[in-house]
């Protein structure tokens, strides 16, 4: 029996700033700007949220589905680190929203951005116990950024959106490699969000943080799988992306100490299996408990819809920490299926927001934050935006909280 992801889909946003506009807008060094590596950051309007971004990713997947099928989901599972509640978890509205059946396990689990392979390693575990072999699970991770952090370098990476997988016995996407997986965890306060509005920490704890979890996760990895080789067992290494430059610098120290290249081959190792990775998330931005699977679909769309089996190093990181490194097959079907999403369309169709149109925008986030008792959300304050990248869309946007619970629309 071989679990993994059967189908996967990305919501990326309907807005968009480019990063060099904001570096010159707030003044930070340009000579960091290189260092990042980012180009543009998927922004959610006032009226997105976290449910919304998990709803808009999951919905193509879900509609995709017959009516059996769709019975036969026995897990919601959402991984993230915006939760809208301390004890109500956003994949109850998740689970109601999509029209998913009553004979379903609902929650969500949090460990900063490693929450998504946190709600992926759950719902394989689960489907294991699962006496019929078609069941299915839907993982989502879906976050949405805080406040921006105006006058930080955190605020150019703070991106948007969710990526929603359908897990089951039969993948068509991924197959994991069944107790392949080595683990690291210790605590750090590295980044951390205190309170709704706010995204704190240090960065460069943060890098050494994700530097030795990448390490030691793998050295842990190839202890329990022997004979792994880091660059000859893997075809591609999809690393979590808060920003590229971070992916980067840890991949050169990995290769490093592991197989002492030199920096040459490392460069060209990069170039080869994980710059491929990058492509969405320089485009798009850290999207937290997602990022590691939104590298995973640039992963593969970049070998293109006919690409044959290859075994994948994937690696995820939850500031705080938490980390773990795995490995699976993607499949000869893999490739069209990521594909059919259309995630370059996806990206380019965005409204470019001017610095003027964003900083309202950056200012409404606190509207539709955790904690938020009543208030309504009126797509008109943004309306060249909504009319263009929304109405008509079929997209769930969040219309009220009225004595904190949510109302949803679909445009």
């Amino acid at each position: 029996m071989t679990l993994g992801i059967d189908a996967i889909n990305a919501y990326v946003g309907r807005a968009s700033l480019d990063v060099r506009t904001l570096f010159e807008a707030r003044g930070l060094d340009m000579r960091r700007f290189g260092n990042l590596l980012m180009r543009q950051k998927s922004v959610n309007l006032p009226f997105e949220d976290s449910v919304s971004n998990a709803v808009n990713a999951a919905r193509p997947l879900i509609d995709e589905l017959g009516e059996d099928e769709r019975n036969r989901i026995e897990l919601v599972v959402v991984g993230t680190e915006s939760g809208l509640d301390f004890g109500k978890p956003i994949s109850t509205y998740v689970h109601d929203l999509l029209g998913l059946g009553r004979a379903c396990r609902s929650f969500e689990v949090k460990h900063a951005c490693y929450g998504g392979t946190a709600a992926l390693r759950t719902a394989v575990g689960l489907l294991e116990q699962s006496p019929d072999p078609a069941a299915l699970a839907l993982v989502v991770a879906a976050d949405a950024a805080g406040a921006a952090a105006r006058d930080t370098y955190w605020e150019p990476s703070q991106g948007a959106g969710a990526v929603a997988m359908i897990v089951s016995r039969n993948p068509r996407v991924l197959r994991l490699d069944r107790g392949a997986a080595g683990f690291h965890s210790y605590e750090v306060m590295d980044t951390l969000r205190p309170r709704p509005e706010m995204e704190a920490g240090d960065s460069d704890l943060s890098l050494l943080s994700y530097i030795t979890c990448l390490e030691q996760s793998y050295r842990h990895y190839a202890e329990r799988v022997p004979g792994t080789d880091l660059v000859d067992t893997f075809e591609r290494l999809v690393l979590h992306t808060p920003f590229a430059g971070m992916v980067k610098s840890a991949h050169r120290t990995l290769l490093r100490k592991i197989k002492g290249l030199s920096p040459e081959e490392t460069e060209a190792d990069f170039e080869r299996r994980t710059a491929p990775s990058l492509t969405y998330c320089t485009q798009v931005g850290n999207v937290y408990s997602a990022a590691l699977y939104l590298a995973l679909c640039s992963a593969v769309d970049s070998d293109g819809p006919h690409a044959g089996p290859r075994r994948i190093g994937l690696f995820s990181y939850g500031s705080g920490c938490a980390s773990e490194f795995y490995s699976g097959v993607l499949t000869a079907s893999a490739g069209e299926r990521v594909a059919a999403r259309d995630l370059p369309g996806a990206i380019a169709e965005r409204h470019a927001l001017t610095m003027e149109e964003y900083e309202p925008i950056a200012d409404g986030a606190a509207r539709r934050m955790c904690g938020v008792r009543n208030g309504t959300f009126d797509p008109e304050e943004f309306p060249g935006i909504y009319r263009s990248r929304f109405a008509g869309q079929g997209l769930l946007v969040l219309e009220e909280i009225r004595d904190f619970h949510r109302r949803y629309r679909w445009t």
